[in-house]
């Protein structure tokens, strides 16, 4: 199907907590790409509603590690399904 993008309501969570914590420390795409040895365009792929890329466990392990986060910070409390 065109359009779908296969990405879960969990995962879309966990992109949403990273835009926001971008944009509460006045970040750039970029500067999360830096972070992440990835291109912008990856950010913003990864940002885009249509698109299905998505951040891994290693990428969230490196933004908690440069922030000083624990990995489970970018997790829900509870299941979402």
């Amino acid at each position: 199907m065109k359009g779908k993008t296969n990405i879960t309501p969990f995962e879309q969570s966990v992109i949403d907590f990273v835009v926001k914590l971008r944009n509460r420390k006045n970040l750039t795409q970029q500067d999360i790409a830096t972070i992440l040895h990835v291109e912008r365009t990856f950010i913003t792929s990864v940002e885009s509603k249509n698109s299905r890329a998505k951040y891994n466990l290693n990428h969230l392990n490196m933004i908690a590690d440069h922030f000083g986060m624990s990995p489970k910070d970018f997790l829900p409390e509870k299941p979402i399904i």
